[in-house]
């Protein structure tokens, strides 16, 4: 299908957001499918997010509910930029360099004090990450460069296929999309709270000790990765 001057690629179809984009399928149910699974396997991938979770589920068996809550207060108008045909925006490299310094540098912070606490974070009630579960998942979100390319290749294919099916649809897979995240960091941080106990402090130190390496690692890349394209080096 064809529609507003798109290429005559029967892949390709102009969305309500006046962009050409390749197009899922013309069927709701496999779209939801994909989506549903693409979700997953985005959202279960390991990073920043997910070892911040680890760490507050330590403490809170609910905080995987509020790490997703402050997720989503990023996700969901990120989400609308792109319904709003936004997402170029963030595929700007200067736009990207400049996230992946704040962000990648915060990461490396927050990654070093992890590692460097790791003996001692279920002893003390001080945390790496000196914030609530809600604004852990802002910050951890907000700073990360890969989520938002993510959302403004991947994410925003999505969002403009679920347009094509009107935008009650939109809505949905948005809750639908968000309903993936709230399930995994429910389910990461119950685990952790109702396994601590079987945790030596060898065992606490490994698991905090490789968050704060993944977070560094992380961070690095953050920094690196925007840096070389901005440099033209990639």
């Amino acid at each position: 299908m064809c529609i507003g001057g798109c290429s005559r690629d029967p892949l390709y179809t102009r969305t309500p957001a006046a962009s050409c984009v390749l197009e899922f399928t013309e069927n709701i149910w496999v779209f939801f499918a994909s989506a549903i699974f693409i979700s997953l396997t985005g959202v279960m991938m390991p990073g920043p997010l997910f070892a911040a979770t680890v760490e507050k589920g330590y403490k809170d068996e609910k905080a995987g509910i509020k790490v997703a809550l402050g997720h989503g207060l990023v996700e969901f108008p990120l989400m609308a930029l792109i319904v709003v045909s936004l997402d170029y925006v963030f595929e700007n490299d200067y736009v990207k360099l400049g996230i992946g310094l704040v962000g990648g540098t915060l990461m490396l912070f927050l990654g070093f004090s992890m590692y460097e606490g790791r003996k001692n974070l279920a002893i003390s009630r001080k945390e790496s990450i000196p914030y609530g579960p809600v604004a852990a998942g802002v910050i951890t979100t907000s700073t990360n460069p890969y989520f938002l390319l993510w959302w403004a290749t991947v994410g925003a294919l999505l969002v403009f296929n679920a347009q094509f099916f009107g935008p009650v649809i939109v809505v949905v897979f948005a809750i639908v999309h968000w309903s993936c995240d709230l399930g995994w960091y429910t389910l990461t941080t119950f685990v952790v709270f109702r396994t601590k106990h079987l945790w030596t402090p060898r065992v606490h130190a490994i698991i905090f000790g490789s968050c704060g390496i993944l977070m560094v690692a992380f961070g690095e890349y953050f920094i690196l990765g925007p840096t070389l394209t901005a440099l033209g080096l990639l």
